[in-house]
């Protein structure tokens, strides 16, 4: 065991897997795997519900030769392509536990080059967590790449975005952000709403028709609220121009099992040994339940956390 001030990090068996770490300051915990990743499967408070989804039927599995959803949160190298984004993350990852920070490394990657690495570091007292997510470039020749963190929120929840502040026309006559659409996205889909400030996307279990947008906001953030409790994620974005998918710093996607809220970051020329780092900050919050989804009430509830950021 390993104690930093009140963040303690302990072995431990978690879902089948028989190797995970536990990470806690005794008010929140987090649950990385060794066994598969790098991973974070677990974000929620102590003795309460688990905010990520975890994949029932590959829980505690590990090994198969192709990428499996699994659930929690993860790193891919995006844009997104099939040869390059879906290499399997199935096999042991190593973790060093320094102080009260997990680092957790994945062997380099076969078909990319790529040696991906989470570096989770949690507050002594509150919910508040930084994720360093690390694409290590191992090759011999240069690569152009963006760190892609996806979190898999569980169930029944909405999943909540902001849009960069708002102006009044004939004021303000410049494009302020896109709206990316895929092909298979249907903004007549009941999932989707709108507001002047927001977008919110109703996670709907069972529905397999899948869904997504993508936008860019400076200060980029995602929320998810389910069950009276928010994950808050959050990051500075780059210049629109230099992120890709049309210019997403954030995308969001649901089908029938998850929600995912993922952030994306720039796309970078990384030379032969050089890195990629896209930094995440995590929250968490107790009593949270919109009596509408309007701005005023999304306002009450994420002003305040964004602000003292």
């Amino acid at each position: 065991m390993t104690t930093a001030a009140a963040v303690k990090i302990e072995k431990t068996a978690w879902s089948g897997w028989p190797n995970c770490y536990r990470i806690s300051n005794g008010e929140v915990e987090l649950i990385v795997t060794s066994d598969i990743g790098p991973r974070v499967m677990r974000y929620g408070f102590v003795g309460g519900q688990n905010l990520f989804w975890v994949q029932k039927e590959g829980a505690g599995k590990s090994g198969e030769p192709a990428w499996v959803t699994r659930g929690g949160h993860r790193i891919w190298v995006g844009p997104e392509d099939i040869r390059y984004t879906y290499p399997p993350d199935n096999g042991p990852v190593q973790v060093e536990v320094k102080g009260g920070v997990l680092i957790a490394t994945q062997p380099v990657e076969k078909e990319t080059g790529i040696r991906k690495q989470l570096e989770i570091r949690l507050a002594a007292t509150g919910s508040s967590v930084t994720v360093v997510h690390r694409l290590v470039n191992t090759g011999n020749m240069p690569l152009e790449y963006s760190a892609w963190a996806l979190t898999m929120m569980a169930p029944g929840g909405h999943g909540v975005t902001g849009f960069p502040p708002r102006g009044t026309h004939p004021e303000n006559l410049q494009p302020t952000n896109p709206l990316v659409m895929w092909a298979f996205s249907d903004l007549t889909d009941p999932r989707w709403k709108f507001t002047r400030k927001y977008l919110i996307l109703r996670m709907e279990p069972g529905n397999k028709t899948p869904t997504k947008l993508g936008h860019h906001n400076p200060k980029t953030f995602g929320a998810y609220i389910l069950n009276g409790e928010m994950f808050l994620k959050q990051y500075n974005a780059a210049a629109v121009e230099r992120h890709p998918d049309m210019g997403c710093s954030f995308e969001t996607f649901t089908n029938a099992d998850f929600l995912e809220l993922e952030t994306m970051g720039p796309l970078t020329k990384v030379q032969s040994g050089g890195a990629v780092e896209h930094v995440e900050r995590w929250s968490l919050h107790k009593g949270v339940k919109p009596a509408a989804w309007t701005d005023a009430e999304l306002d009450g509830i994420l002003l305040p956390l964004l602000a003292s950021k």
